[in-house]
């Protein structure tokens, strides 16, 4: 084409190097534009080659090389994401602007057909001297004014801070908060919840601040398998005082999978696959029908809000599970002795 206006979507063939924000100019009068600003990534999560024992049962795209590849081409498009490179071959770094955004990365890889595993997010923090900055965000609430009190305590739990509030009379409210990136880890799943699904919530870079201090996180522990297996009734009725479940019975589980959450905080490793004893017996009650609690099922947000530092969401086409990133029981053990007497 001899020319293009504002609007028009083009396509470029034979020249490379081309980005996003960039100018393409005449030689000899050469005007660039503004180059367009994009926020900075403020989170960071790692995405590992899956090593378990299930690996390869059901994924498509399974080497590391297949993971690279995949977000070589997703930051050609994205201009929101950076992958870096880690001291592990299995390993990469991707750093991106939120844990939705990150959480919308898996899930179109998982349906894509590769699998993986992620860990915990972690925000990016800045040095300057002395003091350790931390992103913070501009929250933007629309909400029915009967959960103003519920959210605001939510958001001061997570060190936000309210900055404006309007109530026009019409039944919604408007909020703002200042938050440190750290606090909305996992909000967004609450703020639905706690709203019925009627909120509207939106967020903008605000910049950097001082460290804001310790947000509380998950204080409970996790019920982890410690073998191989199908998930029993009998065993699963069992744990009724250990925690919740969260693997129906039948799930194929291995050892250092989690498959619960424990209402103490120390870790506990259960025998999930443990069957009933058969004997020629007979018994009046013996054969009384088992009433099992339902296990709770775990969406992809919520796996990625409630593993803690030592654990990591096992990711595949068909399944999303839990683990513990070192399945060996005694390896655990013993980097828990080194941080209690650190």
């Amino acid at each position: 084409m001899e020319g293009v206006e504002a609007g028009d979507i083009v396509a470029f063939a034979g020249v490379s190097n081309l980005n996003i924000g960039d100018t393409v100019s005449s030689l000899e009068n050469p005007q660039p534009l503004p180059r367009i600003r994009v926020d900075e990534p403020t989170v960071s999560m790692l995405f590992f080659v899956n090593n378990g024992p299930m690996a390869g049962r059901e994924g498509k795209y399974l080497t590391s090389r297949h993971i690279r590849d995949r977000l070589e081409r997703e930051i050609l498009r994205n201009v929101a994401l950076r992958v870096k490179p880690t001291d592990r071959a299995d390993s990469f770094e991707v750093c991106g602007r939120g844990e939705l955004q990150m959480a919308i990365l898996i899930e179109t890889m998982r349906r894509e057909g590769y699998e993986f595993m992620v860990s915990k997010p972690r925000v990016i923090t800045r040095t300057e001297g002395d003091k350790i900055l931390e992103p913070v965000e501009h929250l933007f609430l629309d909400i029915p004014e009967e959960f103003v009190g519920v959210l605001t305590e939510k958001l001061a739990a997570r060190k936000g801070r309210m900055v404006n509030l309007i109530n026009r009379g019409s039944g919604r409210v408007n909020m703002e908060f200042i938050i440190p990136a750290r606090g909305l880890i996992g909000f967004r799943s609450h703020f639905l919840t706690d709203t019925k699904g009627s909120g509207v919530m939106n967020t903008l870079f605000e910049g950097y601040e001082s460290w804001f201090g310790a947000i509380p996180q998950r204080v409970t522990g996790a019920l982890v398998a410690d073998r191989p297996g199908k998930v029993t009734a009998y065993a699963a009725f069992a744990m009724a005082d250990r925690g919740e479940l969260m693997v129906m019975p039948g799930t194929e589980v291995y050892g250092g999978m989690v498959v619960g959450e424990r209402n103490r905080s120390v870790d506990l490793n259960v025998n999930i696959v443990k069957e009933k004893k058969l004997t020629n017996m007979r018994s009046s009650t013996s054969d009384q029908t088992v009433i099992l609690r339902p296990a709770r099922p775990m969406s992809l947000d919520q796996c990625i809000e409630f593993i803690a530092e030592d654990e990591l969401v096992e990711v595949t086409p068909e399944s999303i599970r839990l683990r513990k990133r070192d399945l060996d029981p005694q390896v655990r053990m013993a980097h828990y002795r080194e941080e209690k007497y650190a």
